[in-house]
């Protein structure tokens, strides 16, 4: 292994200690194997990196499925003070603003439906766009329109008949933050999402039906409406060309004000500017429409997803009972309060490639959570399996509430399609009788189950670590893929 120094804080913990310009150490959360492909993909020299920012607070952190990244790792966490001088990166945030996931319960067993299993996914391929270049499964929204998602996120789309108040309930931040301004997004973003909204996109975006197959916590499960052998939704999907737009954008912005502000970095994808700066505050403005967006997004394709489903299986909405878990986004910059050395501190949190993990004791969390936390979304690769988890008082206290948003990669989207060809990957998947339709080829090949780290490995640090607590394991049996 190669890489900055590491020291041994505990079974799952690793510390790199402050050297040149760090400002705070580095943290990062694996066990020794998971270690290993952070430190071969260089993640690990980014998070020392991160560790440069003006006005970070008590560590730049790596979450157990870091992998290489825009000048964060993905997988990264990292809290600054805009009190203190405090900055916000786009780096920190990525380029799929709000990239995200859900997860739907239903009242369907698995059991009765295997034999429709083809029909479901068929179904769902046909109802819910995806690919490059794919447009929405509602016409193309007028200039006015599309402001109103930016600002309004998934409300706007329950508004428009896409869902129900419920949804919104269990969505993060209630699908829509407050601090987004359309005004602060450019023409070309706009025009990029017009006629977006509603469609799943390529790359490592799905649609998965799954089976709930292992129960870890029974309490925390029935909280969450999941039982053993039903089926379950999950949609990972974000901003679309929108958000990529929108941070390229703003990447030449943060170029130019890290300049305008003396601010000293080892790489220049970490650009960026006080958060209470023009410059800051027009990012957090635009960043949030972004997220907005992709909650709107989002809340689509799970109201198509319900559709699809009540027409293939020819049930009515109270057989299929399709209920909303959770919502969590995983790219994403957000103010919030933490008590940090006993001292209670406004801060600028990024998570890229990482969620929150709220214990139920903080006010953020949905009232009928309470009680045992936050649902915290980990999705795996199409051929093995996600954990559902619960977020914990240890994650406010580590990680500044945050969790791992996957099992991360493990090889480069071109590595993954050299060491595998579409038809094999589909017959070995088949073999597991998981039924999978994609719109691309090659997009199947970059995703597959080789290309991405042990999804138990992870989850079993996530709860060593004590940043989460395992609560069910659910095998995919169903996929879409752009």
């Amino acid at each position: 292994m190669s890489g900055p120094v590491l020291n041994r804080i505990d079974a799952t913990t690793w510390e790199i200690p402050r050297t040149g310009g760090m400002r705070v150490p580095g943290r990062i959360i694996a066990n020794e194997e998971l270690l290993k492909p952070i430190l071969r993909d260089k993640a690990a020299e980014q998070v020392a990196n991160v560790a440069w920012l003006p006005g970070i607070v008590a560590y730049s952190m790596a979450m157990p499925d870091a992998h290489w990244g825009y000048g964060f790792p993905i997988g990264g966490v990292a809290a600054t003070d805009p009190a203190e001088g405090g900055v916000i990166s786009p780096g920190g945030v990525g380029y799929d603003i709000n990239c995200g996931c859900r997860v739907m319960t239903t009242a369907l067993e698995y059991a009765p439906v295997k034999e429709r299993l083809h029909d479901i996914v068929a179904g769902l391929y046909r109802d819910i766009p995806a690919g490059v270049g794919s447009e929405g499964a509602i016409p193309k929204l007028s200039e006015s329109e599309m402001r109103r998602v930016l600002n309004e996120g998934a409300h706007w789309a329950v508004s428009q008949g896409y869902g129900t108040l419920e949804d919104l309930d269990a969505t993060e931040d209630h699908g829509r933050i407050e601090a987004a301004d359309a005004a602060a997004v450019s023409a070309r973003a706009l025009a990029r999402g017009e006629n977006q909204v509603g469609t799943l996109g390529s790359g490592n975006h799905f649609v998965e039906v799954g089976v709930i197959e292992r129960i870890f916590d029974v309490k925390i499960a029935e909280a969450y409406g999941l039982r053993e052998g039903f089926i379950t939704v999950m949609i990972h999907s974000g901003s679309r060309g929108l958000g990529y737009q929108v941070c390229d954008d703003f990447i030449q912005t943060m170029l130019r004000a890290a300049q305008k502000y003396g601010i000293t970095l080892p790489d220049r994808q970490l650009c960026c500017a006080p958060v209470e700066s023009p410059e800051g505050r027009q990012y957090v403005a635009a960043m949030s429409a972004a997220a907005n967006y992709a909650w709107a997004n989002r809340q689509i394709m799970m109201e198509l997803a319900r559709r699809s489903l009540e027409h293939t299986l020819r049930i009515k909405p109270e057989q299929l009972q399709g209920r909303l878990l959770y919502d969590v986004c995983h790219n994403i910059a957000k103010i919030e309060t933490h008590n940090v050395g006993g001292r209670v501190r406004r801060l600028c949190v990024h998570r890229k490639g990482a969620t929150r993990a709220f214990p139920g004791t903080r006010p953020e969390v949905l009232e009928r959570y309470r009680a045992v936390g936050q649902p915290v979304l980990i999705p795996g690769d199409m051929g093995t399996g996600s954990y559902v988890c619960a977020g914990t008082e240890t994650a406010l206290e580590k990680t500044f509430g945050s969790c791992c948003h996957g099992a991360g990669r493990m090889l480069s989207r071109k590595a993954a399609s050299k060491a595998k060809d579409a038809a094999t990957l589909m017959h070995e998947l088949e073999a597991k009788s998981i039924v999978v339709m994609a719109r691309s080829k090659r997009t199947l090949t970059e995703e597959a189950p080789e290309a991405y780290k042990d999804i138990d490995a992870v989850a079993d640090v996530v709860a060593e670590s004590g940043i989460g607590l395992k609560v069910a394991r659910i095998r995919p049996v169903g996929v879409i893929k752009g």
